[in-house]
């Protein structure tokens, strides 16, 4: 089956244009050619990469020639996010293309009032990103209800892997929180941390869609979660990242102001964003259907990616890993 891959140098894309190849699809991979992978493997020898700027050429209205000009059985859409580029895309490949297959998120999703979310089952959404990325899969999946492309959208949690920083105890990306964690002081995390977030390894998320590729018939008109089996709250990943260290964790609990007060608006927002919606997914429906079985847990998953961040040099921490 030759698949093509949209933006597959990115976090999915790293891990799965090798699962494609390896599974003997010829792949393509579609991207503005300004970075390589995120981790190296020689089944990038294989792939044929087409340099092409999806935004300026959506705003010319040219995109979809460009993928439908390389006769695609199946494409998977990693960097869609407007419905108005979905659309376009859609309407292209109407009737030339076997399955079309885009990466939503849980942040279809707003705040959380009963867990684990089922498919369809959440709150309705908030901040233009999840807005945006909901429209999208409700369109796809009203596309191929109506009788037109066949189409899948997956969606991940907080993406995580070897290559950049994690989605931390505080639901943000401040390098800070392994120092603390490290030396055993005392974090501040806002509430009483009962919050979660969950995780999913890039290389998890690359399965389900591979997966969902190789069972067109079961992932047609479906919209998939792919999460790690488990999520982790504030209290739970902050424990667990101190323990990496030898540590045990000692937690301040603040009130948000306090926290605001203390971090950048930046961190604080970011938190905010992520703990507010304390999302659990539940991943049964990709289980039954396509045979999703996650291989990461959300702490081996984040470990993975601090071990990897500390060994280039990208962080400072005030005691090695123990683990």
């Amino acid at each position: 089956m030759k698949v093509v891959v949209i933006g597959g140098s990115g976090h999915i894309g790293t891990f799965l244009v090798p699962r494609l190849v390896r599974a003997g699809h010829e792949v393509v991979n579609i991207s503005r050619g300004k970075r390589d992978a995120y981790a190296g493997a020689p089944e990038w020898a294989q792939v044929e990469q087409v340099t092409a700027d999806r935004e300026q050429q959506d705003a010319e209205g040219d995109f979809g020639d460009t993928v439908a000009a390389l006769r695609p059985d199946a494409v998977v859409d990693l960097v869609c996010f407007t419905p108005e580029s979905a659309a376009a895309l859609v309407e292209r490949l109407r009737g030339e293309t076997g399955h079309l297959l885009h990466c939503g998120t849980v942040w279809r999703y707003g705040v959380s009032h009963s867990v684990p979310i089922a498919e369809g089952e959440g709150t309705a959404p908030f901040g233009e990103y999840g807005i945006q990325k909901d429209r999208i899969a409700r369109l796809l999946k009203e596309e191929t209800a109506n009788g037109g492309l066949a189409t899948t959208s997956l969606h991940p949690g907080h993406i995580v892997g070897p290559g950049w920083h994690p989605i931390g105890p505080l639901g943000n990306l401040d390098p800070e929180v392994w120092r603390t964690l490290s030396a055993g002081r005392a974090l501040r995390i806002p509430g009483i941390g009962a919050e979660h977030m969950h995780h999913v390894h890039a290389d998890d998320v690359a399965q389900g869609f591979a997966l969902a590729i190789e069972r067109p018939d079961a992932a047609r008109g479906e919209d998939f979660h792919v999460v790690a089996a488990t999520a982790v709250n504030v209290r739970g990943l902050a424990t667990a990242g101190a323990s990496w260290f030898g540590q045990e964790a000692s937690l301040e609990s603040v009130s948000w102001d306090e926290f605001r007060a203390g971090t950048t608006a930046e961190h604080a927002d970011a938190s905010w964003e992520h703990l507010s919606r304390s999302h659990v997914c539940s991943i049964e429906k990709a289980r039954t259907l396509l045979g999703y079985a996650p291989a990461y847990t959300p702490e081996a998953a984040i470990l993975e990616s601090v071990r990897w961040l500390i060994d280039d040099d990208r962080i400072e921490v005030e005691r090695p890993l123990a683990v």
